[in-house]
């Protein structure tokens, strides 16, 4: 049998292909592996206020947490802040995406116009959310008042209503970002398949749940997984403009209370352990995703 030799990628230069990962693997290492471990270890250690004495603990930071009311019910108000941006987000950016697939005058102008949300960075589309419901000022409330014979909506002496206002200021705020992706993913399905089921008698619902969908699959999957991070981690300007965290910790997410506890409580040991337990459910959610999602993703076209 003739002897294959395997041709090298990099002739002469052997060392070139970790050399030109070098840079991202030294910045992955330097602002991400680094502060988690060094996490990890701040959370099993009971700190003074300004860190000048610390004593081993062990577990204790977490039991501590576990056992507390009000970080259950910032991890309760954190799953169903993610829940909606997540599951809301992605089905108005999908149909929105839909209409904007479509062959319709000022196409281009609509696509750009419905885009532009995701420029804005959190804590922007904050400002304009809280300045839209201010009680006061605002233009929703005086709508809401005009059509609802007087009624004031006060949203920030309201925990559930308040929760619903910033879920749908931080929804809003991923449209863009979605639209665009599903758009892509709706101009990449080939025409073929969608005349293919219309010769067959099916309905536009009936293509959509056949054909359509199960062809963004891999779109979907993606998505799913970046809003999860913007859920749990990129929101802490929105909240923190929008209600700091009120009212009565209503929309307290964990990452705003880990907020509270390193730089207001000077809790450190506490933070510590909400990081980590963040990192663990993120990463846990991230394998369900992979394991399962991508098992059903058609990436062939």
């Amino acid at each position: 049998m003739e002897n294959v030799v395997e041709e090298e990628r990099f002739p002469g230069h052997p060392l070139l292909p970790y050399l030109l990962i070098l840079p991202s693997v030294a910045v992955i290492a330097l602002f991400l592996v680094f502060p988690f471990l060094q996490s990890v270890q701040e959370s099993l250690f009971a700190s003074t206020a300004f860190g000048t004495h610390s004593v081993y603990v062990g577990l204790r930071n977490y039991e501590r947490l576990f056992a507390s009311t009000d970080f259950r019910n910032s991890a309760l108000a954190t799953l169903v802040f993610a829940a909606i941006v997540m599951l809301v987000g992605l089905s108005v950016s999908l149909a929105v995406a839909h209409l904007l697939n479509r062959k319709i005058r000022g196409q281009g102008f609509y696509q750009v116009a419905l885009i532009w949300t995701y420029a804005l960075s959190p804590a922007v589309a904050g400002a304009i959310w809280a300045l839209m419901f201010a009680p006061a000022t605002g233009i929703v409330p005086f709508v809401v008042g005009k059509l609802s014979a007087g009624y004031l909506l006060n949203w920030m002496t309201n925990g559930p209503v308040a929760l619903l206002v910033v879920s749908a200021a931080a929804t809003w705020n991923m449209l863009g970002y979605n639209i665009v992706f599903f758009l892509a993913g709706l101009q990449n399905i080939p025409e073929e398949f969608i005349d293919a089921a219309r010769v067959d008698g099916a309905g536009p619902w009936r293509t959509f749940l056949d054909i359509t969908f199960p062809m963004l699959s891999p779109t979907t999957t993606f998505l799913l997984f970046v809003n999860m991070i913007y859920a749990f981690f990129q929101v802490f300007g929105l909240i923190d403009i929008m209600t700091h965290g009120g009212p009565g910790d209503a929309t307290n997410i964990l990452i705003y209370k880990l907020y509270r506890d390193a730089f207001l409580y000077l809790d450190s040991g506490a933070a510590s352990a909400e990081s980590c337990i963040v990192f663990a459910v993120i990463s846990v959610a991230a394998i369900i995703q992979l394991r399962f999602a991508t098992r059903k993703a058609i990436y062939a076209r």
